[in-house]
């Protein structure tokens, strides 16, 4: 025991000479690295686990026990103590190795919160309940596009199945029946895998912006999931992405992102700070509100600085939490959303972060889960906080955007370089 004891003590400090790029990158195309690390060495860390964080790790293996590399640790999981904080502590130290992150040499990133919130509403509209909350649009057109792709002038593609369009190989110019694509038309990046629109004659032209669905445009092929209350609850619940509609009689409906207009996120915080509105240090959901309810003629220009609107689907109604990127329930303060380009979903996370509280800054270091994603989550080092479901949880999402580090957990033998 004590020669394997020193073993590993000399692996780990060859180890922790050495910097991993991204999962799939390069070292010379992105700032992100992982440096390996030890457990003693994450503030925080002696303290106990709770068991919710082995319940996430728990959910996030019905998706990753297929992959040869989290067999073991998934398998180890299920064996585990939940209840008991050493056992859930020695379970991850064993099976589990920490990598800090850093993107461009630095070590700390932005931590943001969410939440699931809670809409009054109806079925039906009514002068109370006067916003529809919009399911999938039927003249939505997706087409999946690659990297090579995305640098090409002119696409041609012919209708799939449903709402997906396919790709056809080696032509430019369409034909009979086929749908013209010009690259030009559509604001794309790096995280582009999806092209969205619609049709007009033969061409795909980009999906009506948030601006155009207020106006009218494209609502007539929009199915109607319920009516809200309020048009800015129905706004933010766009922003957190899923939550819940509480009916007449009490009962609840539970809506989930189901897709998105292919439009860019764009923040009206930033748009308020743009516009002299606000001081950037005084952005939160809250204060964004307020701002609303003193300048509600401008409300429409507000919103409209975010092109990009949301499309739910009705979930089951169910005690768990929202469904996420993965497709697992999300577990209020132990799941986090993360850009997927750097942290693979279902891995395990330690989060050294503060509470959005006023006053002495107060730890927040905890074992989180990537399960989920947005469209403002962009870095290595950035993470959303999900804090669940209600009114607490919200005042603490709102509010929050502190500086935070990260440390990523692979099963040990796997380096973030190999990730799948």
């Amino acid at each position: 025991m004590f020669k394997r004891l020193i073993t590993l003590a000399s692996a780990l400090l060859l180890a922790a000479c050495a910097s991993y790029p991204p999962p799939g990158g390069s070292s010379a195309s992105s700032p992100v690295r992982y440096q390996p690390t030890r457990f003693a060495d994450l503030p925080g860390w002696d303290a106990p686990l709770a068991g919710e964080s082995l319940a996430a790790l728990r959910a996030s293996c019905r998706s990753l026990q297929g992959k040869p590399q989290w067999q073991g640790a998934c398998s180890a999981a299920a064996a585990v103590d939940a209840a008991n904080p050493q056992a859930v502590r020695a379970f991850y130290e064993q099976r589990f190795m920490p990598w800090q992150l850093s993107e461009s040499g630095k070590d700390s990133g932005l931590i943001t919160g969410y939440y699931e919130p809670l809409l009054a509403g109806s079925r039906s509209k009514s002068a109370q309940t006067p916003y529809p909350v919009y399911g999938v649009p039927a003249d939505l057109f997706v087409l999946d596009i690659s990297a090579e792709q995305r640098a090409q002038p002119q696409l041609v593609a012919r209708r799939g199945s449903g709402n997906r369009l396919q790709l056809v190989a080696g032509k430019s110019v369409a034909g009979p029946g086929e749908i013209q694509i010009t690259l030009a038309d559509f604001i794309t990046d790096s995280r582009t895998r999806a092209l969205k629109g619609r049709l007009d004659g033969n061409r795909l032209l980009p999906y009506y912006t948030r601006a155009d669905i207020d106006a009218g445009k494209g609502v007539a092929s929009m199915p109607v999931l319920a009516w809200a209350e309020d048009e800015t609850e129905l706004f933010f619940l766009q922003v957190q992405g899923s939550g819940r509609i509480q009916l007449e009689d009490g009962s609840f409906i539970r809506v989930g992102y189901a897709d998105q207009n292919g439009h860019g996120y764009k923040s009206i915080g930033r748009w308020l700070v743009d516009q002299g509105q606000m001081r950037l240090e005084d952005v939160s959901m809250q204060s964004i509100k307020a701002w609303i309810a003193a300048n509600p003629q401008r409300r429409a220009e507000l919103f409209a600085a975010n092109p990009s609107y949301v499309f739910f689907k009705q979930l089951p109604a169910n005690d768990s939490g929202p469904l996420g990127a993965m497709g697992v329930p999300l577990t209020g303060g132990y799941s986090v959303a993360v850009d997927p380009r750097y942290i693979p979903l279902g891995s395990p996370l330690y989060l050294a972060t503060t509470w959005p509280l006023d006053g002495t800054p107060q730890p927040l270091n905890r074992l989180v889960h990537a399960q989920d994603t947005g469209g403002a989550i962009r870095g290595g080092v950035r993470a959303d906080f999900f804090f669940g479901f209600g009114a607490e949880a919200g005042m603490y999402a709102g509010r929050m955007k502190q500086s935070g580090k990260l440390w990523l957990l692979l099963p040990k033998g796997m380096t973030p370089a190999a990730n799948p």
